[in-house]
Parts: structure tokens; sequence; C-alpha cells
């Protein structure tokens, strides 16, 4: 007979087979730990941390605990929670990791604890590191700058000898995963793929075999929890009769998701009851003619005119809403960020085969905005109050978070409309 001991987790009773692990006993009993390393194949790697528990009052990694008599465990106090979003915020700033440019968008374990977290924007700032993309493997690509050194590739992919595909190489900061070139062709394609399946990100593609599924039908579509943001206290202050002021612009972005706010189609007759437009693109008002309740920004910050633009948005406006993939986290055009600067104006004027024949010179004038060296999400500018994720966000969401912020409403965001793509 099974040797059952006896446990607690989040306060709740449980019996469980001793020596079983943590993550396995708690999901069983319906309480979920989440994870990026552990893998039901594996022994436990503890290499992400984002299962990290307390046992006894003690943090440890849930993946590595064995069940075992008395234990006292916690999973979800508000100190683990953000711990554990702390760990994907760092993840996200410190790799290529936009969803809208990424082929396992929708199939990202790393981005579906994200949705489940309800995050919006990391608080920490966006290293832009430049990491290897090997294209040299006859059959798959690494892409660095996403891989979070899970190790499970490492573990687990291996050739029908037992010889291992993918290594860690170097050391601290700068260890990556490298794939022995010759091991990896000894793999058959379903092999390949399997390994591309076992990444939790979009570090591992097999070439040629990103099928493009539509929305609805991927992955994580289905799964995942409503958000409810928090509505802050914004002390906006009108009279009765006068309508919300709300200003728009669009910075280092496609202008996507100004479309996206015109296809609210005729409810936007509702919000022209509670609202009118000052300076906007939708009204082609230039300058700033009233102070304004509300400012939503579309786009990153690539040149100094953005900067400019953005800094008056901030003192014009009494709150500002970060808006779409390229406001929050650089979006498509920060992914010239991992490669330099000069590189790319090179390439664009000099080297690219559209350029004209004898052409030598980069432009440069008074008049043209100077480029920074990165695109930076606006909140590394100026501080910003909300975030709307999406590429572009619904026109719905979108609505939705003005209209409860202006009237100071809770309001929950469903999982289907709270994507990053």
């Amino acid at each position: 007979m099974n040797n059952l001991v006896n446990l607690t987790i989040d306060g709740k009773t449980i019996q469980a087979e001793s020596g079983k692990n943590l993550v396995d006993v708690a999901k069983q009993n319906g309480i979920y730990i989440p994870t990026l390393c552990y893998f039901r194949e594996l022994n436990p790697l503890a290499t992400c941390r984002i299962c990290t528990v307390k046992v006894n009052g003690k943090d440890t990694t849930g993946c590595t605990v064995k069940v075992a008599e008395g234990m006292e465990i916690e999973v979800n106090s508000a100190e683990l929670l953000d711990n554990r979003k702390a760990i994907i915020e760092m993840l996200y700033a410190e790799g290529n990791h936009f969803c809208p440019s990424c082929e396992k968008s929708g199939n990202c374990d790393m981005q579906n604890h994200a949705y489940d977290m309800g995050l919006t924007v990391t608080r920490y700032p966006h290293v832009f590191s430049d990491k290897i993309v090997d294209f040299t493997p006859k059959r798959m690509i690494m892409e660095s700058n996403r891989c979070i050194l899970c190790k499970r590739c490492v573990e687990e992919v291996k050739t029908n000898e037992g010889r291992d595909v993918f290594s860690f190489v170097q050391r601290g900061i700068n260890t990556r995963v490298k794939i022995d070139y010759e091991l990896e062709q000894q793999l058959s394609e379903s092999e390949a793929l399997r390994a591309m399946n076992l990444c939790p990100v979009g570090a591992i593609l097999v070439k040629g075999m990103i099928q493009e599924q539509p929305f609805g039908e991927r992955k994580y579509d289905l799964l995942g929890k409503d958000i409810k943001p928090v509505v802050k206290d914004n002390n906006l202050h009108k009279k009765d009769n006068e309508k919300f002021i709300v200003a728009t612009t669009s910075l280092a972005g496609c202008f996507g998701c100004h479309m996206s706010l015109l296809d609210i189609d005729t409810d936007l007759l509702d919000i022209l009851e509670i609202a009118e437009f000052n300076k906007s693109p939708l009204t082609d008002i230039k300058k700033f003619s009233k102070r304004c309740h509300i400012g939503l920004i579309e786009g990153g910050c690539s040149n100094s005119e953005n900067v400019a633009v953005l800094k008056e948005f901030r003192k014009k406006c009494d709150i500002l809403v970060g808006f779409g993939e390229c406001a929050i986290m650089g979006g498509i055009p920060a992914m010239r960020n991992f490669v330099p600067l000069q590189e790319c104006l090179e390439e664009a004027y000099l080297n690219g085969v559209t350029t004209e024949i004898g052409a030598d010179v980069v432009p440069g004038h008074e008049d043209i905005p100077k480029l920074l060296n990165n695109v930076y999400p606006c909140n590394e500018v100026v501080k910003i109050d909300y975030y709307i994720p999406g590429c572009p966000p619904n026109a719905q969401h979108i609505w939705k978070v003005v209209k409860s912020i202006l009237l100071g409403e809770e309001f929950s965001i469903t999982h289907d409309e709270f994507k990053y793509d």
C-alpha cells in the first residue's frame, strides 16, 4: 500500500503519496503552480524559478520538492505571486520577446503565463542585448535572443545513440545554448519538431515548418482567465455639463492602433456623448488647445521628435495611456535594437537592393529628427498610468478601458481580448 502523508497547501489539508513531486500533487488537488523549465518527462531542473513556493516558511523551487509528512506550503501568497510576475517581467525585459513578430505567439508557454498574470508592462528597463541568431544548422534556427535558458532542450533532445544535440556554452550572463551541427542533422523531422515544441518560448525553430495558425485555433487562445485591472483614483475634475477631453498621438508605430480605435463603428457615437477629441490625428488638430483628461499614446520612441511629443503629452494630459505593443514593449520597430544603428542606416541607404546606384550618403539635415540609438517603450521616457496591450488591441478593449478610467468604474478584460499580438 502506498505510503500516504498529510500536508497543507495554502491552508488546505491534503493527503498524498510520500515523495511525489509537489507540482503534480498540487495540480491533482486543484492548485496551480506555474512552471517553465519543469517537464513531465524530465527530472526537475529548477532553472526558471517561476514555481517558487514557501515550504515551512522558506523559499524554494516547487518542482524540486518531494512531499513529506507535516509540510506547510504556501503557493499563492501576495509575495509569491508578485515574485513570479517579476521573473516573467525580467525575462521579457532581457530578451527579444516581441510577440507580434514571434512564430510561437499563441503557442508560447511564457506568453501564456504573462496573460494569466495580467502582465501589461515590465517594471524593468529593456536590455536589448544582441545575441546570436544561428541559421547554420541544416534544419533548425536558434534564436538566442528569445532563449530563457530553461535547459529543456539540453536535457531532452538526443540522438538515437543518446548524444546531446544541445549544450550550454560560456558562463554567467554570456551563457547560451549551442546546437551541435553534425548531431542536429541526425534528427528525424519529427524529432526536430519535438525539439521546437519542447521549447517554452520561440528560441528553437524548424526551417519551413512554422505553420501560421489563425486566432482562436492556437494552443492558448481559449485557455486562461479574465483580467481585472485596477482603476486608480484619478481625481479627474470637470463640470457636470462638460465632456471629458481626449487626445491621441502616434509615435514610432504603424498607425494600426489608431485604425483600431475606429473599429468600434457606430459605438463611437456613445463615446462622443461623454468625450470630445482635442489634439489627435483623428481630428487633425495639430496643437493642444486645452488641457486633456486622458492621452492615448501609440508607438514607441525612435527619434528626438517622438520624445518631445511624448513629453508634451505628459505635461498636457492628466492621465497617459500607452496602447499597443510598440508603446509598451517597443514592438516591431524595436527589433532594430539588436543591430547597431549605423549598420541599419548603411543597409537602408547604402547597401540595400533598392538603393539608387551611386548613392553614398545617409540623409542628414537639421529638419530631420535625430534617430535614437534604440527604440524605447514610452514608460522608459515618461510616466505612463495605464497600458493596453495588443498589436493592435481590439476596439472594444480600448474603449472599455478608456471609459472605465474616465468614469472611475471597475472593469474586466476577457481572455480572448487580452492579447499581445
